[in-house]
């Protein structure tokens, strides 16, 4: 498979061909983040190819979308929480500056983070941390992966 997903990442996650898909939700999908220098990143890419804000989405599909964002927060919490004592909180942004479909970034922060940067938007972390190998989403977080998965499947228990 090539990264040719990555130009089209909902249309790639319905068609199955998107390797980043943790799990199918209500109104999206569930994937780990390309980059993990904040390791348990995470975004909820919305379904519908067209939405390029929430408000696009009729009143049920907006709910269900904040539900399923409320859902992998809770679930990035618990398993860094597991994973890591360093961990502190969960960060949740709608932002859409840079892309134009309808997404939601699952932002893990750590204790052990830089404290100039610990306190502000994950945003202010150096151009390097976005694109330095070592920071690139791998075979290492395979256990990771599997963790989120099965917190995901745990929280949609009834």
């Amino acid at each position: 498979m090539t990264d040719d997903w990555r130009t089209d990442r909902i249309g790639a996650a319905l068609r199955g061909e998107n390797p980043t898909v943790l799990r199918r939700l209500a109104a999206g999908f569930a994937v780990i983040g390309d980059v993990q220098f904040l390791h348990g990143y995470a975004v909820l890419l919305a379904d519908d190819p067209g939405a390029e804000r929430l408000t696009d989405l009729p009143r049920a599909r907006r709910l269900a979308f904040l539900s399923d964002m409320d859902r992998l927060g809770e679930a990035v919490e618990r398993v860094c929480g597991r994973l890591d004592p360093g961990f502190r909180r969960v960060n949740l942004e709608i932002l859409g500056n840079t892309d134009a479909f309808l997404h939601a970034h699952i932002w893990p922060r750590y204790d052990w983070e830089p404290p100039e940067l610990v306190g502000g938007p994950v945003w202010r972390y150096p151009a390097g941390h976005w694109t330095e190998p070592r920071h690139r989403l791998g075979f290492r977080h395979d256990s990771l992966r599997a963790a989120l998965g099965v917190e995901l499947d745990a929280l949609s228990a009834p």
